[in-house]
C-alpha cells in the first residue's frame, strides 16, 4: 500500500461528537502505519510551549471569551493577539501552540490529525485530505453512552453531544474563514449511521490510492 502513497501526506478529521471520527482516525493510522494525533496533540503542544496542561484541557476546541483579556484577528495560519495576559495562558497562545505543533509534525512524515481546525491550519500542504464524519443524533448519543456510561441517560448524552458540537463549531468558525461541517470544506464526508467505520476506512484508503497514484491522474 505504501508504494501507492506519497512519502508525506496528512489526513484531517472533523467530527460530530459521538460520530466515531476519532475511532476512524485510529483505524486509518493503524492500517496505514502512520502517526495519530488527537488529545496527544494538545499535551505535546502544552509541553513544547510551556503552557499549563490544565489550561489546555479547559480550552480544548472552545471559542475564546472575547472579554477575557484578549482580542484576536484571524490573519491566516494563526491569530494575531492584541493583548496577552501576564501568565501567557490565554486562548490565542493555545491556538498558536497547536498551529506550530501541527506544522512541525507534518514536515517530514504522514499522519492523521483529529479536530483542532487542522484542515484550515494545514490548508497550504500539497497532500492534504480532509474528512468530516457525522451521524444520526441518537446514534451519537448511544456511542457516547457506551463509551462512558457513568449513569447518564440517553437523553443526557444527546444533550452533551449537542453542546459539544456547538463548542466545536464556534471554535472552528471563529478561527477560520469556513463553516464547521460544511461539505465544501472537506474532500470526503461520511455518515457513520449508515456505514461501519471499517467500511469508511476502506473507502478512504481507496480514495487515497486513486488520488495519489501517479499512473491514474485525476479526471476533472
Amino acid at each position: 500500500m505504501s508504494n501507492s502513497l506519497p512519502d508525506k501526506y496528512v489526513i484531517t478529521i472533523g467530527r460530530q461528537m459521538g460520530s466515531g471520527g476519532r475511532i476512524l482516525g485510529r483505524i486509518l493510522a493503524n492500517r496505514l502505519g502512520i502517526d495519530f494525533y488527537d488529545r496527544e496533540l494538545l499535551m505535546q503542544a502544552a509541553r513544547d510551549s510551556g503552557l499549563s496542561p490544565e489550561f489546555f484541557e479547559q480550552k480544548d476546541e472552545r471559542r475564546p471569551q472575547l472579554f477575557s483579556g484578549l482580542f484576536s484577528i484571524n490573519m491566516g495560519l494563526c491569530p494575531i493577539t492584541w493583548f496577552d495576559n501576564a501568565a501567557g495562558n490565554n486562548d490565542d497562545a493555545l491556538y498558536k501552540a497547536q498551529c506550530d505543533f501541527m506544522h512541525r509534525i507534518t514536515t517530514d512524515k504522514p499522519c492523521v490529525i483529529v479536530g483542532r481546525s487542522a484542515d484550515y491550519v494545514l490548508r497550504d500542504l500539497p497532500n492534504l485530505v480532509n474528512i468530516f464524519v457525522h451521524a444520526d443524533p441518537d446514534d451519537c448519543a448511544r456511542r457516547v453512552l457506551e463509551r462512558d456510561p457513568q449513569g447518564r441517560t440517553l437523553e443526557q448524552c444527546r444533550a452533551y453531544c449537542e453542546k459539544t458540537n456547538k463548542l466545536r463549531a464556534n471554535f472552528y468558525n471563529f478561527y477560520t474563514d469556513k463553516r464547521w461541517g460544511d461539505s465544501t470544506s472537506y474532500d470526503l464526508c461520511f455518515n457513520s449511521s449508515v456505514m461501519s467505520l471499517e467500511d469508511i476506512a476502506d473507502i478512504t484508503i481507496e480514495y487515497l490510492k486513486k488520488r495519489f497514484n501517479p499512473t491514474q491522474p485525476n479526471r476533472g
